[in-house]
């Protein structure tokens, strides 16, 4: 434990500007989407939340993950039908 005047240890890098975790709103701003929409992705389990106390939060590594998937699936798509895209 620190002592009176002793800065507490972070866990987050010093300078690091991102969030572990978001709120519903925040996260629906960083995807530019309803929070609707939000609620839809985790209620389909394209997007994982954690509840902290009643508060409800989604960590930023699941918003990470959700855009590389659904870059890579349409990076996929686009090579299995070429022609569409000219």
């Amino acid at each position: 434990m620190p002592q009176k005047g002793e800065k507490r240890p972070s866990r987050v890098s010093e300078g690091a500007s991102e969030p572990l975790v978001l709120t519903i709103d925040e996260a629906a701003e960083w995807l530019r989407v309803s929070r609707s929409t939000i609620y839809h992705l985790l209620a389909t389990g394209e997007l994982v939340a954690v509840k902290i106390g009643r508060s409800t939060r989604i960590p930023t590594s699941s918003l990470e993950r959700f855009i590389e998937k659904k870059t890579k699936a349409s990076y996929d798509f686009r090579h299995r039908h070429p022609g569409r895209w000219s």
